[in-house]
């Protein structure tokens, strides 16, 4: 044989006898920015978690850019980011409202909050409060109470959306003080709402605690007159809570988290967990936190995430009920 017959038989001979391997591309996570979808306008609680947490990411996962999306009471956001790629590159900043409100008032909702959302981590508890302009006649809620009945129709109260857990709450301190009259005002974010308290045009806000109402609280240019949380606020211990203001039953908390499209690869999944926690971890970040007004919550996996969903899913599906909520414009929303 010819020396390059032979080379070729030799190679021939070497490449059967060897096995073959599949070719697979050698990929990173994530290999672009990631999306934070926030499902409320800039200026609210949500808005400043992510901002946050996006922040503490940028040496964990790179950059990560929030994009507001407000409306629906976060349906429309929730709704965009079920129908995105899994890629592990679109993230939801899910809560109360777009997590479990959506699920027991919307008739026809354009997601399911279970199926098509993989849940990765809850960051932190937020405080509700029931706040006034300071030209009410009114520094706690039995003052507040006495002088909606003495006016019936004349107060109106703000929330960050029809169907979110501000408006839900803000229908249970109603339904438990006999004060149907006061109106709802809807906004597409918690910082809309609190903009037209501190101006005057809406007298009563429900809002979500964080530095910037503690700002206006302190600056006197909003009146908290409670907070809906079972125990009081680290960063605002002398605000009472309602049950201590003399409203049993007046108990109503949010949660802010990270969720993603179902079908995110769980390598993915829990690459953002594992950093979610290393900054959670942080002693200055969880101070940051706290002080403005949030209280960071101890079990940032995906299994702890999943299983406090969950358990508020139970805790709020009879008093929604009982209050026959729905939020406007679920229905109109199309997958």
């Amino acid at each position: 044989m010819k020396r390059r017959e032979v080379l070729t038989f030799g190679l021939r001979c070497l490449a059967a006898g060897m096995p073959t391997y599949p070719v697979v591309a050698e990929t990173s996570y994530p290999d672009r920015p990631i999306r934070l979808v926030v499902p409320f306008g800039p200026g609210g609680p949500n808005d400043t978690v992510g901002r946050l947490w996006a922040d503490r990411m940028k040496p964990l996962l790179g950059l990560v850019f929030v994009e507001n999306q407000g409306g629906g009471g976060g349906l429309v956001a929730a709704a965009a980011v079920a129908r995105a790629n899994p890629d592990g590159h679109t993230l939801l900043l899910g809560g109360g409202a777009s997590q479990i409100l959506v699920a027991a008032t919307a008739s026809h909702a354009p997601y399911d909050p279970v199926r098509d959302f993989t849940p990765i981590s809850i960051l932190v508890v937020t405080a509700l409060s029931i706040a006034v302009h300071p030209s009410v006649p009114a520094h706690n809620l039995k003052d507040l109470v006495q002088y909606a009945k003495a006016n019936p129709g004349k107060l109106s109260y703000a929330s960050s959306g029809a169907g979110t857990v501000t408006h839900l709450t803000g229908e249970l301190f109603k339904s438990l003080t006999g004060t149907a009259d006061i109106v709802h005002v809807p906004y597409k974010g918690g910082g809309q709402s609190i903009a037209d308290v501190v101006s005057g045009q809406v007298p009563i806000v429900i809002v979500g605690v964080n530095g910037q109402v503690l700002d206006l609280q302190h600056a006197g240019k909003l009146r908290m007159l409670a907070v809906t949380t079972p125990t009081r606020v680290s960063a605002a211990p002398d605000i009472p809570t309602a049950l201590e203001a003399g409203v049993p039953g007046m108990i109503s908390q949010n949660f802010i988290g990270l969720f993603a499209p179902a079908g995110t690869p769980w390598t993915m999944v829990e690459q953002i967990s594992q950093a979610t926690r290393r900054a959670m971890a942080d002693s200055e970040f969880r101070k940051t936190l706290i002080a403005s007004g949030f209280e960071p919550y101890p079990d940032s996996s995906p299994e702890g995430a999943r299983r406090f969903v969950e358990d508020e899913a139970s805790r709020w599906a009879p008093v929604i009920k009982t209050l026959g909520l729905q939020p406007a414009g679920g229905a109109a929303i199309q997958r």
